[in-house]
């Protein structure tokens, strides 16, 4: 019973309504409100402050919903492991990863999951996004993890991980350190790219066509096809570069390359499973599974 009421608490802390809470869970509002109530007795400080138009957590809110949030990490993973004890699992599993998730997520969960199921043998290839969703469609590859953000109806797509992309320049020049950054700003600045067919165009596309804006409008000196080339093109040249936050993490770290900010430009996106319409193969969902609890979602 006081998992259940951790499951109510969390409900109205993701959407921040006693109302909408009620509705994802299929009980009446009167039961969140009692459920919330016991919790708030039972540890003898208020949970959530309500105003007139929001619900808030309060400092012992926010320290619950912290261990609520690890305690139902733990029910998934012990579910998780119990389950794969049931059956001896083989046979074949073919990925297929569009560029950064390839060189850049991947490879450790990939490890580990080696690892813990020898006995099934992965193989991965490592393109763009439109070509790995191509893969699918002919069926040369079980599952695919893309970041795009258009979706291909044919296919069915489950978010695993959040990212961004950011402006990147070398340290080794200094001209965008004195003023800010807009958007008009970003159109006169020398790029270099990644190709046609990436996810990381395809975002940077769909938020300029938002702003009024075309790739026709940024002075883009080069297209690469990956980011590991891009930094390297960017260590010797003058040019900056609208990359995902995880290809970079190492470099700006030591300092070879440090992020613009840009006044109210956010990028953000998820990364996705993505296979053919109806039930994910038993593997691709163990998968699937294994990375989600490699991710900590």
């Amino acid at each position: 019973m006081s998992d259940f009421r951790l499951k109510v608490f969390l409900t109205v802390s993701d959407l921040g309504s006693f109302t909408k809470a009620a509705e994802a869970l299929y009980i009446s509002q009167p039961a969140v409100t009692k459920h919330i109530r016991e919790l708030e007795q039972e540890y003898g400080l208020p949970l959530f402050e309500r105003n007139r138009n929001s619900i808030l957590l309060t400092e012992a809110g926010g320290i619950v919903r912290q261990y609520a949030e690890h305690i139902f990490e733990s029910y998934r993973s012990l579910e998780f492991d119990l389950s794969t004890l049931k059956q001896h699992l083989s046979g074949r599993l073919r990925l297929g990863a569009s560029t950064t998730i390839a060189q850049y997520v991947l490879p450790p969960m990939l490890a580990a999951f080696n690892q813990r199921f020898s006995d099934i043998r992965v193989s991965l290839i490592n393109e763009n996004s439109r070509i790995i969703e191509k893969a699918l469609l002919d069926k040369e590859i079980d599952l695919g993890l893309v970041e795009n953000a258009s979706r291909n109806k044919a296919l069915k797509y489950a978010s695993f991980l959040d990212d961004e992309l950011v402006l990147l320049t070398s340290t080794h020049h200094q001209q965008y350190k004195k003023e800010p950054i807009t958007l008009k700003t970003l159109t006169q600045i020398p790029l270099v790219l990644r190709e046609k067919g990436s996810g990381t165009l395809e975002i940077l596309e769909k938020y300029l066509r938002t702003e009024g804006y075309g790739l026709k409008d940024l002075n883009v000196r080069m297209y690469l096809g990956s980011s590991e080339g891009i930094k390297s093109y960017m260590m010797a040249s003058t040019c900056c570069s609208i990359v995902s936050i995880r290809t970079v993490e190492k470099e700006i770290t030591t300092g070879q390359l440090r992020a613009l900010p840009v006044e109210g430009v956010r990028l953000p996106r998820t990364l996705s499973f993505a296979y053919l319409q109806g039930q994910p193969e038993p593997l691709s969902a163990l998968f699937m599974k294994f990375v989600v609890k490699q991710a900590g979602v």
